[in-house]
């Protein structure tokens, strides 16, 4: 453990009125004694919604970090933050990055948590929610959602996002009927997640893979695949352990984790989001990046 306190103690470790308080209501859910005793509390910032269908599996996922939190000793304590929904919200979901952000932010820091996972998937909740943690600099990992299984109509991989643009023309051109462009729709996302195209949430779990801030291997992995659950369960027993070590978010968005981001999204052919979102994120941190980066470090 950290030789100084744990933030949380500030709440719960309090033997007058205050602390009283913290550990009744929060009792009430079912927590026993012991679960007070200093363990670190471990948030896990959820961004599930029914409105954001990438990120429909969070709950569940949620649970399996719960798992790992309490395998290595701490008490995970889940929050929900806003969602932005990519494929419902008008006129754009990037108008609310930045209000997101500050939900997050503000829900970390004003709460009693030591560590946090972030649970984000969709486009704008990934750099939304690192970047209001970055500000608050605890200990954090992300838990991405994962890729949708790929698409299927009539024997062909259909990617989500992409296809229904060439489907719209052909039907527009008379190429397709709209009785094969309705069965369509129902092939193209067929399971949780998020896009399974290298669009801008595919992106987004590449790179934050790429700055250290997941398990090794967890951008790929599909949001229905049993490892992305496995994945999700060592990552709450990962964050215990980085709060054992005080190792925060500071620590390890450092100017090189930024550029071997800069260097994975060059060789993957990232989305072009990716540059307003690294910018973002490292404003939050102090480091300096210029669109000049993105081009010389990019041609390696």
């Amino acid at each position: 453990m950290a030789d100084k306190p744990l933030r949380s103690q500030h709440w719960f470790g309090d033997r007058g009125t205050l602390g009283f308080t913290h550990r009744s209501w929060t009792k009430n859910q079912g927590h026993p004694d012991h679960e007070f005793d200093g363990r670190p509390v471990i948030g896990i910032c959820n961004t599930w919604s029914d409105l954001t269908p990438c990120n429909a599996h969070f709950r569940i996922l949620a649970e399996f970090v719960k798992r790992g939190v309490y395998e290595a000793g701490g008490f995970p304590l889940e929050f929900p933050v806003m969602s932005l929904g990519e494929t419902l919200i008008k006129p754009t979901a990037m108008l609310y990055r930045n209000l997101a952000s500050m939900d997050v932010e503000e829900s970390i820091r004003a709460n009693p948590l030591d560590g946090v996972i972030l649970l984000a998937g969709c486009d704008k909740t990934t750099p939304s929610t690192i970047m209001g943690a970055a500000s608050v600099d605890l200990p954090t990992l992300v838990v991405s959602g994962g890729p949708m299984l790929n698409g299927k109509f009539r024997g062909e991989d259909i990617g989500s996002g992409t296809a229904v643009w060439r489907f719209t023309d052909d039907l527009r051109s008379g190429r397709m009927s709209m009785e094969d462009y309705m069965a369509a729709e129902s092939c193209m996302s067929r399971s949780d997640g998020h896009c399974m195209t290298m669009g801008t949430a595919s992106t987004m779990a590449c790179m934050v893979e790429s700055l250290g801030l997941t398990l090794p291997g967890a951008a790929a992995i599909p949001a229905a695949d049993s490892r992305r659950r496995r994945l999700a369960h060592l990552a709450g027993s990962r964050i215990v352990e980085m709060v054992k070590e005080d190792l925060r978010i500071s620590k390890i968005l450092t100017r090189e984790a930024f550029e071997n981001a800069i260097k994975v999204n060059a060789a993957i052919g990232g989305s072009s989001n990716f540059v307003i979102h690294l910018l973002a994120i490292a404003g939050r941190v102090g480091v300096e990046l210029e669109l000049d980066d993105f081009d010389r470090l990019g041609s390696h």
